[in-house]
């Protein structure tokens, strides 16, 4: 099991949605976020830099088995990707392990809980 977390921008979010809906992804968390990465565009105010304030994203949170890796990454990529190849600020997806998933109302536990 794996937990791929998405940082992608906020009128990206309905295109990656569908996306997501149409490779039968249906399960995943939305959340409210705010930060900067290489998009930082400093200027010059008064003869001193100044560094923009944190810019608004949206963050997904998706649990899946192994099987659905690579399916739900490509998914996201294509559909949360500028048009031209991409562009600064689209974002980025972190893959990490899953050690313990739990359904609360059943208490099924591992793969068959996501």
């Amino acid at each position: 099991m794996k937990l791929i977390t998405a940082i992608i921008q906020e009128d990206a979010l309905d295109a990656v949605r569908q996306a997501l809906i149409e490779a039968e992804i249906t399960r995943i968390t939305v959340s409210r976020v705010s930060g900067h990465g290489r998009q930082v565009d400093e200027e010059i105010y008064r003869g001193q830099k100044i560094i923009p304030n944190l810019l608004p994203k949206i963050r997904l949170d998706i649990a899946v088995n192994e099987a659905f890796v690579d399916i739900t990454v490509d998914t996201i990529i294509k559909s949360a990707r500028s048009a031209g190849g991409g562009k600064i600020g689209d974002g980025k997806i972190f893959i990490t392990p899953l050690e313990e998933c739990i359904r609360i109302r059943t208490n099924e536990r591992g793969g068959e809980a996501i």
